[in-house]
């Protein structure tokens, strides 16, 4: 864990951001990234609430896919890390705070929340104890830019169906039954339940939601919120969902 005042190093910097040290010293020469030093020493460091600063103004979406589609998985950055469903609750109850702030949604901060909480809550429920790599997932939101990020990189829509509905044929047939079909109240075949909520509430409110697992996208828009699915040209397992309003 990295406190406030802590000097982060340069290859620690580097791994944070998910950059060669190449890139750090060039982002330090132009002046994107510019480091601290002590006198005139050449070693650079940087303080945790500069690479936090760097880190919010980048596209979220972009970071949080650049982690899913790694080869091997690795910590995303502290900031955007929700290493259990008690860290990710935690922050989104400070996600409910901020929304209710904004003109307009002061009486349906709690909507965005609620289908945050049930994209996030999947993936922890339908995780526990498998997961294929890194555990936990990525959190986080750009109120500027009415944005909710979430991913992971567990075993995807369709590995999970599979327990209780092995017929299905690829990501896509799994993301529309996932998003469509009740598939039992019984657990643990009511798994990928929640989704149809997620459905519902961006069709009630105006959002737009972009949802890839495994090969798949669904994508909803509005103002006329349809589901459509799509072939992806990027693969990954687990999920990255995006959700605008």
């Amino acid at each position: 864990m990295i406190n406030n005042e802590q000097k982060i190093g340069i290859k620690e910097t580097a791994l944070i951001l998910g950059v060669s040290l190449d890139t750090l010293r060039r982002w330090d020469k132009n002046g994107k990234l510019v480091s601290e030093r002590k006198g005139s020493s050449e070693y650079r460091y940087y303080s945790k609430e500069k690479i936090e600063d760097f880190l919010r103004k980048q596209d979220v979406f972009l970071l949080a896919k650049k982690w899913v589609l790694k080869k091997k998985g690795v910590e995303p950055p502290e900031i955007f890390y929700c290493r259990n469903s008690y860290v990710f609750q935690g922050r989104l109850s400070r996600l409910e705070s901020e929304l209710a702030k904004i003109p307009g949604w002061e009486l349906n901060f709690s909507i965005l929340s609620a289908i945050a909480g049930e994209i996030g809550n999947n993936s922890f429920d339908h995780n526990l104890g498998n997961w294929p790599d890194e555990p936990g997932i990525f959190f986080d939101y750009a109120m500027e830019k009415r944005e909710i990020v979430l991913a992971d990189r567990g075993r995807g829509v369709w590995e999970t169906l599979k327990a209780v509905r092995p017929d299905l044929a690829d990501d896509a047939a799994a993301l529309k039954m996932a998003f469509t079909e009740i598939i039992s109240g019984r657990a643990p075949e009511s798994r990928g339940n929640g989704l149809k909520f997620v459905r519902r509430a961006v069709e009630a409110n105006h959002l737009d939601l972009f949802f890839q697992s495994g090969s798949a996208i669904l994508e909803m828009k509005k103002p006329k919120p349809d589901i459509k699915i799509r072939k992806s040209a990027k693969n990954f397992h687990g999920c990255l969902a995006l959700i605008k309003f």
